[in-house]
């Protein structure tokens, strides 16, 4: 090989390792890059214009604040959330209880804080609404006529549409949503309400929270409808955040949430979702939760015509035990 070849050959190999270090370099900016890009998750309570409008100002502030790019995820369905988590489309959600357990259980979720109320409650409640022109004053006679009645529930993964009123409404008088209403269907708080204000649904389960923000936003259309049961109160909006988000990023938007709402501008963008600001929180909110999950499960086994005596009981003591399991928890972190 003469010199000329020795000469071109070297070039050769030096542009290779140059280009190579430049695409590792780029590989790693754009890495980089990707980690600090996060899609908050926002279940559907209301329609998604609804949710942009209300969040969008907050989501600004995240932004401006962490350093982060956040975009805002949306989905037809709470389980859009969850699985979105799952398979880390999803980094950070405001969720309801039970879609926090379900992102806990399955979709390396964990809680970090939970919503702070404007009215200064420690939680919400689940309602069952009616027209105000209903003759129906209570949840005694709506469920005496529950046959002549169209029924409005929540999301499967709602915790005040369906898993609060499906245990305190349902299972605790022994009705089947489904088969002894003459009609049930599904929905968002919010079009559950304006159904019944407008008359196309005789009832529904919806959230308090939610009959609050409809309340600043259609307070004729909320003057509509009469509450006739009110749930025990249940634990605040969490947010949630997947375990494996790293550790400088969590550090930023805690720092953000549990330090929102000082000023009065802030206040005014969180008085628009019904918040006065956030507090710390973790897993063990979603306690009494599993609890009320189990109760469920226990009365629909225990009214089960189709089990055995033996599988009954086999069946029973086991959510029995789970149930012990969860007591102890419970007081070991009061």
């Amino acid at each position: 090989m003469n010199r000329r070849e020795t000469l071109v050959r070297t070039a050769i190999h030096t542009l290779l390792l140059a280009g190579a270090s430049a695409f590792t370099f780029g590989a790693g900016v754009a890495h980089a890059q990707a980690e600090k890009e996060i899609n908050f998750g926002i279940i559907s309570t209301e329609s998604s214009a609804n949710l942009k409008t209300a969040w969008q100002p907050l989501i600004e502030d995240m932004e401006k604040r962490t350093g982060l790019k956040v975009k805002p995820f949306f989905a037809s369905d709470y389980a859009g959330v969850i699985e979105a988590m799952r398979f880390n489309k999803v980094q950070v959600a405001w969720m309801g209880n039970k879609s926090a357990m379900e992102a806990v259980d399955r979709s390396q979720g964990e809680i970090f804080a939970k919503v702070a109320w404007e009215n200064g409650a420690d939680g919400y409640w689940s309602l069952l609404i009616v027209n105000k022109d209903s003759p129906y004053k209570s949840l005694d006679e709506v469920l005496a006529a529950k046959k002549e009645l169209n029924l409005g529930m929540g999301d499967p993964n709602s915790t005040s549409g369906w898993l609060v009123p499906s245990f305190y409404i349902f299972s605790k008088n022994h009705v089947d949503p489904v088969k002894d209403f003459k009609r049930a269907v599904r929905s968002n708080h919010e079009s559950n309400i304006l159904a019944v204000a407008n008359k196309q649904l005789d009832t529904a389960t919806v959230a308090s929270d939610v009959m609050d923000r409809l309340e600043l936003k259609m307070p004729e259309k909320a003057a509509q409808v009469r509450v006739v049961w009110k749930s025990p109160l249940i634990a605040s909006d969490p947010l949630v955040w997947r375990k494996d988000l790293d550790s400088a990023s969590k550090q930023k938007i805690d720092d953000f949430f549990l330090g929102y709402g000082k000023d009065e501008r802030e206040k005014g963008i969180l008085k628009t979702l019904t918040f006065s600001g956030f507090k710390k929180s973790d897993d063990n909110q979603l306690l009494p939760i599993r609890q009320l999950e189990l109760a469920r499960d226990r009365a629909k086994t225990e009214a089960d015509a189709n089990l055995s005596a033996d599988d009954k009981a086999a069946k029973l003591k086991a959510i029995d035990q789970q149930l012990d399991d969860l007591s102890r928890k419970v007081a070991a972190a009061s």
